[in-house]
């Protein structure tokens, strides 16, 4: 790593920023930079120390900031390092197309495979229930629902928790009740019931997570979450299934392609 005064400035006396917020916004724009690659460690409390002319406390306080910020973590006993940026790029385009089922592929495993990553699947549930009264109304008033929830992990990390609502009297007694509903996953089920997917319709919130999706999804201190509402509609204009999905909003790009006329 190169020298500190080479990578960061020093604190600008006549300003009415914080002290500790100064030094915040001096490490968040190196890191911006490249200057602290991804994974790498950040300058010891020391070392900041010695290079601001600051308590302890001070230089704790901007490393706060960037923790809530979410691009750090602390490691006990070892310091702080540069969170990872998103490593999958979900393409909205492209994630549910036709030729991946046809390969036995979920949207998923497409997404990590072109990252490199490992994908696996557990806290896998599968029951039937009441619907809500948001999934009813999705469904076209159903009553009950199969639901499915699984968490996902890349290379050992959950990065989403996603339950599926579909209809009973599509899902019950199929292999899509099944805890492996198959090669292509429910929708490639779907199709071959005869229920051939037309389009998505997909609604998109980023929000601070609850405490059970923080313990859930592992999350750092600072990180959001993006919550998507995901509707398949059937060549027939059917509602097959709602998908409710939470993603750590770290470990993911959002891509979409859209047309110009």
């Amino acid at each position: 790593m190169a020298s500190l005064p080479s990578i960061l400035g020093g604190l600008d006396p006549t300003s009415d920023r914080a002290v500790f917020r100064q030094i915040a916004d001096q490490l968040r724009e190196a890191i911006d930079r490249g200057r602290f690659k991804e994974g790498e460690k950040l300058p010891s409390e020391a070392e900041l120390v010695e290079h601001y002319g600051v308590s302890r406390m001070t230089v704790r306080n901007s490393f706060s900031i960037l923790q809530g910020e979410g691009l750090v973590h602390a490691e006990h006993g070892r310091g702080v390092f540069v969170r990872p940026r998103p490593p999958v790029r979900r393409l909205a385009s492209d994630r549910f197309a036709r030729r991946h089922r046809e390969q036995g592929k979920s949207a998923f495993i497409v997404e990590a495979d072109a990252v490199g990553s490992h994908p696996t699947v557990d806290s896998l549930e599968v029951k039937e229930e009441k619907a809500s009264q948001d999934v009813s109304t999705r469904l076209g008033s159903v009553r009950r629902v199969l639901a499915r929830r699984r968490r996902y992990l890349l290379d050992g990390r959950p990065v989403e928790f996603a339950t599926s609502y579909l209809p009973l009297d599509i899902a019950r007694g199929t292999q899509i009740a099944e805890p492996n509903p198959g090669p292509g996953g429910i929708y490639a089920r779907l199709e071959e019931l005869g229920h051939q997917l037309d389009h998505f319709e997909e609604e998109i919130r980023a929000r601070m997570p609850s405490p059970s999706e923080v313990k859930t999804l592992q999350l750092a201190s600072g990180v959001p979450v993006i919550h998507l509402i995901r509707t398949a509609f059937d060549t027939a204009g059917r509602a097959v299934e709602v998908c409710d999905t939470v993603m750590a909003a770290d470990a993911y790009v959002l891509s979409y392609q859209l047309p110009a006329t």
